[in-house]
């Protein structure tokens, strides 16, 4: 237990370093100084600090970690045979960040021969840290987290996003979930950050979160914070190929219910 503590704090001091670094970063973009480019499409943003937040985060892992692996949102894979891997979001939500909202976050994770163990996320315009570890619960700024009980859509906020309708996926996409579920529910939010969406869930803000277009490096903390929290993560089929089959993550008593709205998902060739 003590050495999964020393690594959730380990995470912990990461992700205040990179949130911290990116939100100073964020002075430059509001003057029109900072460098923002694109990857795989014009609608794809990565900024000079999503690069530079990866590096200093990267340098203090291996500087404390060398054996260990990383898989970083912008630098990729490396020392891939470790049983450790840490996985990294540096800016999560990249366009909010750049458009100068508030809801991005800096997003550490860490695997243990493929199960998410520890969980850091850092939203530091809102001053606000997730933190959790499988032995240890889930926390914001000192809060224990615990999800809701709400067993009925009628009474529930759900969280989504979009990322698979800007890469250009053919309808039946998310747009079709979501306007399935929009109108029985109280209301479903965009934030733009997986990591802050599976956060907001723990912390009760909302009922259940889905996706289908995310990376490990997206909710790799996040999926932890909500277990750790009472809730339950599972592919949008009801199984654990998450992300690549999609992500359900709900407060536990809504899953079967939401799992009924994907019912025959299966991911589609683009």
């Amino acid at each position: 237990m003590d050495n999964l503590l020393s690594l959730r704090d380990f995470a912990v001091s990461l992700a205040r370093l990179g949130g911290d670094y990116a939100l100073r970063a964020q002075e430059d973009i509001v003057a029109g100084h900072g460098q923002i480019s694109t990857k795989a499409s014009k609608l794809d943003m990565v900024t000079e600090a999503d690069r530079a937040v990866e590096d200093l985060i990267t340098a203090k892992i291996r500087e404390t970690f060398p054996d260990h692996g990383i898989y970083g949102e912008e630098r990729g894979k490396s020392n891939t045979e470790s049983p450790y891997c840490w996985c990294l979001d540096p800016i999560d939500g990249t366009a909010s960040y750049i458009h100068t909202q508030q809801t991005f976050t800096c997003s550490v994770g860490l695997y243990h021969q493929g199960q998410e163990i520890v969980g850091a996320v850092y939203a530091p315009a809102l001053r606000e840290m997730f933190y959790d570890s499988q032995c240890g619960g889930s926390w914001c700024n000192g809060r224990r987290l615990h999800c809701t009980d709400h067993a009925l859509l009628e009474n529930s906020m759900l969280a989504t996003g979009f990322s698979c309708v800007r890469q250009g996926w053919k309808r039946p996409n998310n747009l079709d979930y979501f306007c399935r579920l929009t109108p029985l529910v109280r209301g479903v939010r965009r934030l733009g950050s997986a990591a802050l969406d599976c956060c907001y869930l723990a912390l009760g803000r909302t009922d259940a979160y889905w996706d289908l277009n995310l990376q490990p490096y997206d909710c790799a903390a996040g999926v932890v914070i909500v277990r750790e929290a009472g809730g339950m993560v599972t592919d949008l089929r009801g199984g654990q190929d998450y992300p690549y089959q999609g992500i359900l993550a709900t407060n536990g008593a809504l899953h079967e219910t939401m799992l009924g709205f994907f019912q025959g998902y299966s991911r589609p060739e683009q």
